[in-house]
């Protein structure tokens, strides 16, 4: 297997050492172009006494994360030329109704236009009656106890703006209860766990921050943000700069509902087997490869039509890959010559590369390439097998669409993740699988075993 030089970052480094002894939260991505944020903080209700200090804490994010920051609550900032300035707008504590018609009719064009959206805690305490910025902003205000501690469970850990999390956040704000839940129309990114705090009534499920595509644009919610603390806490801040990141379209995400998944790894890998020589440390419920050419398969049972969805991230020119459609077998090169491997490599070969169906099928690279975060950020993989076709979403976006003509092969059976090598350092979190029903696969030792010539596609 080709090995290339492997490419430094630049001024990144030093960077992110002149941003830590500033106490700054760190870039998660020291290359972004420069854009423009319009942080808006009109307020006809309750007014926020952490305004100026969230607006300071935006100014502070984009002179180190290279963006300008323009503060307002005048409304006159919102007519269609001067929004187009701008690639994204946050809402910082909001209330009430804070723009008219011509004003709501400029905004709803910026979004329309592609533009992004951050709201930021009583962004939902705003313009009731504007159904558009009701469904944009993802649910309305209902009530809240006091403030206190409490657990915020991280739920969806690739956005950038909950990746440096752990599992459980847990901090002190004024936590809402929502009139309805967001999750049929967002990706919930962070839930409540009301047996943390009191005064929760959304019961077991939560959601707290969320982000979705609305309109041709995008919106990144987060119900925190309350207290003048909060801008201080560098977790916080990192939150904040990742929602801003997505909604400006620095960073990519999935931010499609999901519902119906049930987990095969988020920490513990019991039902997983590890093939054939390296293997995975297992930290922060996260998957960190070791050495090779191995896989840690999921050998507690086989699939036939499903959605399996899957987080991943490597530091460089790494390499790596999900396996699917293979028989029982403790031999990763069997599984490689029985299954397909979707490869994890943005450097190699078309047909060889992120996204494709290794040595079989190339992605649409122009696709993959615009949904491709960089490396040292987290990616989300879907790989949808319905029957022998198999597409490949990347980011919310479909980069490879396949179908297995090989009567050798089936996309029905078990599925894996790669540990190619010393050197190929490739993380995974959060594995999750929806089954989409449809006919089982072969009774082990029933179905085909041969492969291409005894090729192995790694």
């Amino acid at each position: 297997m080709r090995r290339q030089p492997r490419t430094l970052l630049g001024g990144a480094a030093a960077t992110l050492a002149t941003l830590a002894l500033l106490g700054q939260p760190s870039p998660v991505n020291a290359a972004d172009t420069s854009y423009d944020v319009l942080v808006f903080s009109k307020t006809a209700g309750f007014r926020h006494d952490s305004i100026p200090a969230g607006i300071q804490a935006v100014r502070d994010l984009g002179a180190a994360n290279g963006f300008t920051v323009t503060a307002t609550e005048d409304g006159n900032h919102f007519t269609t030329s001067n929004l187009s300035r701008y690639e994204a707008v946050v809402f910082l504590n909001t209330t009430g109704d804070v723009l008219n018609d011509a004003q709501q009719s400029a905004f709803q064009s910026y979004i329309g236009s592609g533009g992004g959206f951050v709201g930021v805690h009583s962004a939902a305490d705003t313009e009731y009656n504007w159904p558009f910025y009701g469904d944009l902003v993802g649910a309305y205000f209902a009530s809240h106890p006091a403030v206190q501690r409490a657990n915020v469970k991280v739920e969806g850990r690739a956005h950038a703006a909950t990746a440096h999390l752990p599992q459980t956040w847990t901090r002190t704000d004024e936590w809402y209860n929502f009139r309805t839940n967001p999750r049929i129309t967002a990706r919930v990114l962070t839930t409540l766990d009301e047996s943390s705090y009191s005064g929760g009534s959304m019961g077991a499920d939560h959601p707290h921050t969320w982000c979705k595509s609305y309109s041709g644009g995008r919106s990144f919610y987060t119900g925190g943000g309350h207290s003048q603390a909060s801008y201080a806490e560098p977790a916080f801040r990192a939150h904040l700069l990742g929602g801003i990141r997505y909604a400006a379209g620095r960073t990519k995400a999935d931010c499609r509902p999901e519902t119906g998944y049930t987990t095969l790894y988020n920490g513990s890998t019991t039902g997983w087997s590890q093939a054939g020589p390296g293997g995975f440390t297992n930290s922060d419920a996260t998957l960190a490869s070791h050495g090779g050419m191995g896989m840690l398969w999921y050998s507690a049972r086989q699939f036939t039509n499903y959605s399996l969805k899957l987080d991943w991230k490597m530091p460089g020119d790494d390499n790596s890959g999900v396996i699917v459609g293979f028989p029982p077998s403790s031999d990763p090169s069997s599984a490689l010559n029985n299954g397909y491997e979707v490869q994890i490599d943005a450097t190699d070969a078309p047909d060889r590369t992120t996204g494709s169906i290794y040595a079989v099928k190339a992605p649409d690279t122009a696709a993959r390439d615009a949904a491709l975060n960089p490396p040292g950020e987290w990616n989300a993989f879907e790989l949808l097998v319905e029957g022998e076709r198999l597409q490949v979403w990347l980011n919310g976006v479909k980069i490879n669409d396949f179908t297995n003509t090989d009567p050798a092969r089936s996309l029905a059976g078990h599925v894996g993740i790669q540990n190619h090598g010393t050197g190929d350092d490739v993380s995974f979190r959060n594995v999750r699988i929806k089954e989409l029903g449809g006919s089982p696969p072969p009774t082990p030792g029933t179905g085909p075993v041969v492969g291409l010539g005894g090729k192995c596609l790694d």
